[in-house]
This record gives C-alpha cells, structure tokens and sequence, in this order.
C-alpha cells in the first residue's frame, strides 16, 4: 500500500490517522505541493484530480481522504471506525463531512492562495478574517454536537475512536497553527488533546512524517 500525500496537509494526516489505526504497514510517499508536483502529468496519470491523498492498493488508485479512509474501514473493518446502528453512523459521518467538506475546502492552501493572489485580499486578513471565520463557524456546531454525543469527553462520538475523531485534529491542528481563538470550544480542545496523544495519532503528525 502507497499513500501520496504531503507531511501538512490536512487531508493527508487524517488518512494516515486511519491507516495507523487500522495498523496497514504503507509507504509514504511526498509531494512537494507548494513546488507544483501533485500537478505534474506523471502525477495526474495516477489521479486525474490531482489533488492528495492518493492512495495506492495492488494497483488500483483511489482519491479523495474520505473516500479512502472508507475503503478502509471496508477492507480492514477491525478496529471499527464507524459505528453499528445506522443512525450512529450518520452521525458521525455528518461530523466528519462537516469538517471536510464545509471547512477544510474553504481554507485549503489552493483557496487561500487564490485569495492572496489573483483576488488581491491582504495577506494578513486572509487569516484573521477568512480562515477564523469558517473555524468558528464550523466549530461551533461540532462543539454542540461533541457535548450531545461524547460519551466521555475524549471522543467526538461515543466512546471510541471514529471517524469524526480521525477528522477534528488535523482540523484543529490547522487552527491552533493560525492562531484562531479556541476559547470557545473547550469540549473540541479536550477531546483533541487527548487524541493526540494516542500513539496513532502522534505519528501521523506533520512532525513525525516530515522526514
């Protein structure tokens, strides 16, 4: 198993969050993404969307980090990322969709750089108004949700790992990094910091993998 991916970006760490977690012995492989590599033809011959993680399982390439942290939990379905009931199962993928489909894409580096340069906005209001606006916006609604469904205020939902988990700390990751204001959110911070002390989690850091 190959994943493609670069040590900070965000979709990356929560697809090596899972693999560690599912415990599958990969190879990393890195794409200088600010250079332009996820974009090189020899890139996009593997994934025509161009765009990282990209993982690659006895030769079949697969896009999109929850597309492939599904493909996963399907494959290796111990220990499971997901809950048994329906209706636990929608939740938590509502959960982790809200952060990766309503808040990493508007804050993704190609968004952000659009903004700086052919929009023109200043740099510095990008982050202070841009990237910790949809932070709040969006962590506000998990922070309600992480105190109606945590069963023990280390997980998002329940009282396990999930796949809400997988994707809260990499977000909030990205948010302590620009300096957003996580007063509000206490529920979110605890149940990150002790996530991220769990081993799978602390190797899947830009840290630990950005040699």
């Amino acid at each position: 198993m190959r994943l493609y991916g670069y040590h900070r970006s965000t979709a990356s760490f929560r697809a090596r969050i899972a693999i560690n977690l599912k415990g599958i012995p990969y190879e990393s492989v890195s794409l200088g993404i600010r250079e332009g590599e996820h974009r090189l033809p020899s890139f996009r011959a593997l994934n025509p969307q161009g765009l990282i993680p990209a993982l690659e399982d006895e030769g079949t390439i697969l896009s999109q980090s929850l597309a492939i942290i599904e493909y996963l939990e399907e494959r290796y379905p111990h220990p499971p990322l997901l809950p048994s009931s329906a209706v636990d199962r929608a939740r938590v993928r509502s959960m982790a969709l809200a952060v990766a489909c309503d808040m990493h894409p508007l804050n993704n580096l190609r968004v952000l750089e659009f903004l700086r340069g052919p929009l023109g906005v200043d740099a510095e209001q990008v982050e202070t108004v841009w990237y910790a606006h949809w932070i709040a916006e969006g962590f506000a609604a998990l922070e309600e949700e992480a105190r109606r469904w945590s069963a023990d205020g280390h997980h998002m939902y329940g009282a396990t790992v999930t796949l809400a988990d997988v994707c809260i700390v990499p977000q909030m990751y990205n948010a302590v990094k620009f300096r957003c204001d996580l007063a509000p959110y206490p529920t979110l911070r605890g149940i990150c910091a002790y996530l991220e002390q769990l081993p799978e989690f602390a190797r899947a850091t830009p840290e630990a993998t950005s040699g």
